[in-house]
C-alpha cells in the first residue's frame, strides 16, 4: 500500500529537493502543495505524474479552512512543513506576518491532523539558539535572539502540543541550486563574484555546520518513513566559518580567495541578530536514522554538475 505524504511549500529550495526524491520513491504518492501554482521542473516527475503518485495543489498554509480541507480530502500519513518566512531580517521588521506565517500555520496543520492522527514532520532552525554554546545536541536549551528564532520555537512549542505523532527537524544554512533560481546560492555567488574579479565582504565570526538541501531532503524523508519521532538535528558534519565555507569553494573551484575580506557580524549591521557560534552535532541522526551527509566539497561538486546540466538544457532550448 502507498504512503501517502503532503508538502508544503514545494517551490522552496527543500521542497524542490523533496519532490525529486520522494516521486522517485514508487511506494510514495506525494501531494505537494505551495502558494499560488507549481514552479516545480516537472521533467524529473514525468513519470510520478503518469503513475499518479505526484499532485500538486495550491494551498496556504495560514487559511485554517484550506489546511484542513485538505487534510481531509487527501488523508496523509505524513505531512512535511517545510513552508515558513524564512527572511530572518524581514521577520524582524514585520513580526505579524512573521508570526503567521511561522507559527499561526503550524497551529492550522496541527488542527487540522488531529483526527486522523497523522505523523507531522516541522522543519526548525538553529535560530531558535543564542550562538553562545554550538555547535548544539538536541537536548539543548533554546534561547532564541530574534523574532524570527521565537517564532520558530513558538512553532516548536505547537508541534509539542500536538498529540499524534511529530518529529521536529532542526537545520542550519541550507544551500542548494534551486531550479528557479529565485533564491541566492552561496557556491555560485562566491564562484560568479571571484571568476569578475570582485571582492566580497564575509562573515567572519559566524560558525555553522553547513548543510546541502539534497541532504536535509534525505534525512526528512528518513524520518517519514520511519515514522521517526520526537527532535532531530539534520545538517552537515562539519563546522566552520561562513568564511571558511566561501574560502573552500574558491579554492575546489580553483579561484582568488584572498578576494574574500573578513568583516565581523557587527559590521553588517543587519536588522535581526544572529547566533554566532551555532550548529549542530548530528550524532543521534547518524545512529537512528542512518543519515550521512555530503562533505562541502561533494556539495560543492552536486551544485556545479547541476548549474553545467542547467546551462546545457538551457542551450537546448
Amino acid at each position: 500500500m502507498s504512503t501517502k505524504i503532503v508538502l508544503t511549500g514545494a517551490n522552496g529550495l527543500l521542497g524542490q529537493k523533496l519532490v525529486t526524491a520522494l516521486a522517485k520513491l514508487t511506494s510514495v504518492t506525494v501531494l505537494a502543495t505551495g502558494r499560488g501554482p507549481s514552479r516545480l521542473p516537472m521533467g524529473p516527475l514525468a513519470e510520478a505524474v503518469k503513475e499518479d503518485r505526484f499532485l500538486y495543489q495550491s494551498m496556504d498554509t495560514t487559511q485554517t479552512e484550506e489546511v484542513i480541507r485538505l487534510v481531509e480530502d487527501f488523508r496523509p500519513d505524513t505531512i512535511i512543513h517545510t513552508a515558513a518566512m524564512t527572511q530572518v531580517d524581514d521577520c524582524e521588521k514585520d513580526p505579524d506576518a512573521c508570526y503567521l506565517h511561522n507559527v499561526l500555520a503550524v497551529r492550522n496543520l496541527c488542527q487540522a491532523c488531529t483526527p486522523f492522527g497523522t505523523h507531522l514532520v516541522h522543519l526548525s532552525t538553529d535560530f531558535v539558539f543564542d550562538g553562545k554554546h554550538g555547535p548544539y545536541t538536541e537536548d539543548a536549551v533554546p534561547a532564541p535572539l530574534s523574532v524570527y528564532g521565537r517564532a520558530k520555537l513558538d512553532a516548536e512549542l505547537e508541534i509539542a502540543a500536538y498529540n499524534g505523532p511529530s518529529c521536529i527537524v532542526r537545520t542550519v544554512l541550507v544551500y542548494g541550486l534551486a531550479a528557479d533560481m529565485s533564491r541566492s546560492n552561496i557556491v555560485l555567488w562566491v564562484k560568479k563574484s571571484l571568476e569578475d574579479g570582485r571582492s566580497l565582504r564575509i562573515v567572519a565570526d559566524q560558525f555553522r555546520t553547513p548543510t546541502l538541501a539534497e541532504d536535509l531532503a534525505e534525512g526528512c524523508i528518513r524520518i517519514a518513513l520511519q515514522g521517526a519521532t520526537g527532535l532531530y538535528n539534520i545538517s552537515g558534519g562539519e563546522y566552520m566559518s561562513v568564511l571558511e565555507m566561501s574560502q573552500r569553494i574558491a579554492r575546489f573551484c580553483g579561484l582568488d580567495a584572498s578576494l574574500l575580506q573578513p568583516v565581523t557580524t557587527a559590521e553588517l549591521g543587519q536588522a535581526a541578530p544572529r547566533p554566532l557560534k551555532s550548529g549542530f552535532v548530528i550524532d543521534k541522526a547518524i545512529k537512528d536514522l542512518g543519515y550521512h551527509p555530503r562533505t562541502l566539497e561533494q556539495g560543492i561538486a552536486l551544485i556545479l554538475e547541476q548549474w553545467d546540466q542547467t546551462k546545457i538544457h538551457q542551450h537546448e532550448q
